[in-house]
């Protein structure tokens, strides 16, 4: 499964949206725990909503659409 996330940051109160073939729980975990570089200086995360794909094609489509 692939998956596309936005997270919040509790700090900024910045929004990122990412995609991943983890669950989003794992995900969010790295973010607040310092191992992605751009979301570091903004943890931490909480969880404001994803969506689960079967395809990593749609999944990126739908990532650019969201980031645009």
């Amino acid at each position: 499964m692939y998956y596309v996330y936005v997270i919040k940051s509790i700090k900024s109160s910045k929004i990122y949206v990412g995609f991943t073939n983890k669950t989003p729980e794992e995900r969010l975990k790295e973010h607040n725990s310092g191992t992605t570089i751009w979301t570091r200086k903004e943890r931490p995360f909480t969880m404001i909503y994803w969506e689960e794909y079967t395809s990593k094609d749609f999944e990126k489509k739908r990532e650019i659409f969201e980031k645009w």
